[in-house]
């Protein structure tokens, strides 16, 4: 038997990502995986009611030219990627192997992936952190996500969202401020600018990083493909982070999808008064997020286990924390005002003379405590602390 065309193969994908839901599929997809494209598109094409119950493809494919596809693509600055391309992204392999497994929550894998912007997919996204949250969001969670995808862009991560307004925006914004990548994954074609709002980002973000979608050019945004496209924000990054969510929220969903395929999941607090972050405080109420503050502690969860660790955070040091029980029990027992002497601290701690002359000394060498006429007292600096 000759080995398939690889150019047959890659058309009869690109035929498929137009006549297959993203999300949907499952018996398509693992069809595809198992026998190959181009078997998959005749059998459709030729009625095949295990595949197509409803022949809604059959009748659909006498109108998808795979091949002019990729042609008005290629002519569009616009690349079609097949699973085991090199730039095909390795996040993805996971639900393959839930498509393996049989699990029907996790969505079949894309049958290929559109691409406009110069990086190189697999590489941008193996260092990435998906931002996402409410469309409606408030000035506080604008300011903290595009904080965040600043910071996580200076650290040598990708910051991938869905485009949408609020939360996403402000996630690709922060990134491009500082020359970060980012990485927009789109419901609809690459070429369509939804939301129209962000005809002037979105044409940035296909200038500085890249636009992404499952679905060929000239497709339209729908409901379903929304809900289908974040499966794969989930799926390409190491984790997650919503910053704002009400408690029905698209965001809700890509964290979900993020669960299901042992990915991080991170909430960013809010105001307990703020509707916009009830959904966040539920995911982290019920253990199914992880509270975050800042870049740092979202590169503690998603990244390379003690390389990429965060330090353990301390509040301030003060004067006294290094000091001995015996010597801070002296330091406490100094009056706020005036001088003690040796025999009344001994009084005061219930220390014998020696330990508390030891520690008066060790006291005055760090500078807390001064020798005095009438015995000893507070330093003007422990005074002031």
């Amino acid at each position: 038997m000759n080995a398939p065309d690889a150019t047959a193969e890659r058309v009869a994908r690109a035929c498929l990502s137009a006549l297959v839901e993203p999300g949907t599929g499952s018996a398509i997809v693992a069809a595809v995986r198992r026998c190959g494209p181009v078997v998959v598109l005749d059998r459709l094409r030729s009625g095949d009611r295990s595949l197509d119950p409803e022949a809604r493809i059959e009748r659909r494919a006498e109108t998808v030219d795979g091949a002019d596809l990729l042609r008005r693509a290629d002519e569009a600055g616009t690349r079609f990627l097949c699973p085991g391309d090199p730039e095909w992204p390795t996040g993805l392999e996971t639900l393959d192997l839930a498509q393996d497994a049989g699990l029907k929550a996790a969505g079949p894998p894309p049958i290929g992936l559109w691409v406009r912007g110069e990086p190189d997919l697999a590489a941008a996204t193996g260092r990435s952190v998906a931002v996402v949250g409410a469309r409606a969001a408030t000035e506080y969670g604008v300011r903290v996500a595009a904080d965040l995808a600043a910071d996580l862009a200076t650290a040598g991560w990708t910051v991938v969202s869905g485009a949408a307004y609020g939360i996403d925006a402000a996630a690709h914004r922060g990134a491009l401020a500082v020359g970060g990548t980012t990485v927009a994954v789109l419901a609809c074609g690459v070429d369509v600018v939804y939301p129209r709002g962000h005809t002037a980002l979105l044409h940035r973000v296909a200038g500085e990083g890249l636009i992404v979608s499952e679905l060929p050019p000239g497709s339209t945004p729908t409901r379903s493909r929304f809900l289908a496209r974040n499966r794969l924000i989930a799926a390409m990054t190491g984790g997650t982070v919503v910053v704002e969510a009400a408690l029905r929220s698209g965001a809700l969903n890509t964290a979900g999808w993020a669960s299901e395929q042992g990915r991080a999941v991170l909430a960013v607090p809010g105001p307990v008064t703020s509707a916009m972050s009830a959904g966040c405080h539920d995911l982290v109420r019920r253990g199914a997020a992880t509270l975050v503050t800042d870049a740092a502690e979202i590169v503690d969860m998603v990244g390379e286990l003690g390389s990429d660790a965060v330090a353990e955070r301390r509040g301030p040091p003060r004067l006294w924390d290094d000091l001995a029980p015996v010597t801070r029990d002296v330091l406490e027992a100094m009056p706020a005002r005036g001088a003690a002497t040796v025999d009344e601290l001994c009084r005061s701690t219930g220390l014998a003379a020696g330990p508390c002359i030891a520690a008066l000394g060790e006291l005055t060498v760090a500078g807390l405590v001064d020798v005095a006429a009438q015995g000893w007292r507070l330093s003007p600096r422990r005074r002031g602390a």
